[in-house]
């Protein structure tokens, strides 16, 4: 039912992507934004697609970040155990036992040391910072240090899986579910001839600032934007969390956020039968909506968020039903002209 979706969501969590390193992402990114008039890729800022009508007033920006959390290489020891820091918030509760990729001068496949129950005397064991914590990939000191560096990248990692359902797990679904959101948006809207101009942003190191969003937006100059990133859904533990999975799209209000935005989204989402959910912030989103309401003189800002479990572990799970209808409801904003 959500074929398109979930074949678009695997697609790009199969490829590595650390902040600072999404190279290999950005190619799959480049393949499926080739449908429109212009892409350009761009190291500091992600993959950008371009189309409808150049010239017209109303410039839309989509926004969805495509790099994810992982580690970096800080030290290689006497044994042979590479040594790492976090890049973004991991867990390091998922850690210890878990597989991990390193990408080093070859792909290796490693496992994060842990010490079994046998030898803990009975005592529990504090799960260590993760700049404590070792990857084992199989080799003495002088092997790993022909084939890894100090600064490569390795992720926890668990291939895309389906659920039962329309549910899937795995790995940087924050943020690559919100990049197949706003891919699958234009696509929809690609083949009604919209009368504006429509910038899909793939953005870079939003897990380390956003810095990718907030460079992209000054050069892109839209009139306005709407972000996809991932929030918080209902799941044991957190029975303060009012959004479900299925529910349909989270729409986020905020100080952050443009309140008309948001206010359309919902009609939008009546009008289409869209089922929907709200999100309301204080003040800062913690998304790339920070990053991109404030670049130059200002950005009229939406935000929509794909409701997950398991955030920033590597199970983090989506439903695809939820995915499809933002996509629905990005499009339905896209092409209609009222405020």
């Amino acid at each position: 039912m959500f074929e398109e979706m979930e074949r678009l969501t695997r697609v790009l969590c199969a490829e590595h992507g650390t902040s600072g390193c999404e190279d290999d992402v950005f190619e799959a990114a480049k393949r499926e934004l080739a449908f429109c008039d212009t892409v350009t890729v761009d190291e500091l800022s992600g993959v950008t697609g371009i189309f409808g009508n150049p010239d017209a007033k109303r410039r839309i920006l989509l926004d969805a970040h495509i790099d994810q959390i992982g580690m970096v290489v800080t030290n290689i020891d006497e044994n042979g155990f590479l040594r790492v820091t976090n890049v973004g918030g991991v867990d390091r509760r998922t850690m210890p036992g878990s597989p991990v990729t390193v990408y080093g001068k070859e792909t290796l496949t490693g496992v994060v040391c842990t010490l079994p129950p046998h030898l803990m005397q009975g005592k529990e064991e504090k799960i260590k910072p993760v700049s404590e914590q070792a990857i084992d990939v199989g080799l003495s000191r002088e092997e790993a240090e022909q084939l890894v560096s100090i600064g490569d990248r390795a992720v926890l990692t668990c291939t895309v899986r389906k659920l039962m359902g329309n549910r899937v797990s795995g790995t940087a679904l924050d943020d690559r579910s919100g990049c197949a959101c706003i891919i699958r948006a234009a696509q929809m809207v690609q083949e009604k001839d919209p009368d504006c101009c429509v910038m899909v942003v793939c953005s870079t190191r939003e897990e380390v600032g956003g810095q990718g969003a907030q460079i992209r937006t000054y050069t892109l100059e839209p009139t306005e934007a709407i972000a996809v990133d991932v929030s918080f859904a209902k799941q044991p533990g957190a029975q303060n969390l009012n959004a479900e999975l299925g529910g349909g799209p989270m729409i986020g209000f905020s100080a952050a956020l443009d309140r008309r935005i948001s206010k359309k989204l919902i009609r939008l989402a009546k009008e289409n039968d869209i089922p929907y959910q709200l999100e309301a912030m204080g003040g800062r989103t913690g998304t790339n909506c920070d990053e991109i309401g404030v670049s130059r003189g200002g950005v009229r800002t939406g935000l929509i968020s794909v409701p997950q479990r398991n955030m920033h572990t590597p199970a983090e799970v989506c439903d695809l039903e939820d995915m499809e209808n933002i996509a629905k409801l990005i499009a339905a904003y896209i092409m209609d002209g009222k405020d």
